[in-house]
């Protein structure tokens, strides 16, 4: 199987060199890159422009149908609440983690949206620790400071 969450971390460094907060993504069905993307918010001036949306979009239209189902999410930072509600309704059957994100992280670290009882779905969640999904983020705000 290839290492998907490698592709995540090369849509990341795509953001970095924008000066983007450096977090990629790539959505994986029948073990294919059906999409990839990252963060955009700052170059096309939009709050939606997180790589997870981005994604979604992508491989909605890859797909031609809204539902994700039977799909993977490989994505270098822990989703935000807005991110992780997308993956919800776009019913991404299971997202691979590469970092925490301990202020806004909506997949177990702050909050769970994507596996909470109370919701009408629920998404596999894999915590897989990437050093470098860790370092491109720390590198990317030592320099900001």
């Amino acid at each position: 199987m290839k290492n998907f969450m490698r592709e995540a971390i090369k849509e990341a460094e795509k953001s970095l060199v924008l000066g983007e907060v450096p977090v990629g993504v790539v959505i994986v069905k029948d073990n294919i890159i059906i999409a990839r993307a990252h963060n955009l918010r700052e170059t096309l001036q939009d709050t939606l422009a997180h790589a997870e949306i981005l994604a979604i979009k992508e491989a909605s239209q890859y797909t031609n149908n809204w539902r994700l189902s039977g799909c993977s999410m490989y994505v270098t930072l822990e989703p935000c609440p807005m991110c992780a509600g997308a993956i919800l309704q776009s019913r991404i059957s299971n997202v691979y983690i590469g970092t925490f994100e301990p202020n806004t992280g909506a997949c177990g670290s702050v909050i769970n949206i994507l596996q909470n009882d109370n919701l009408n779905r629920w998404t596999n969640v894999y915590w897989n620790y990437d050093e470098k999904c860790s370092n491109i983020l720390e590198e990317f705000f030592s320099k900001k400071r």
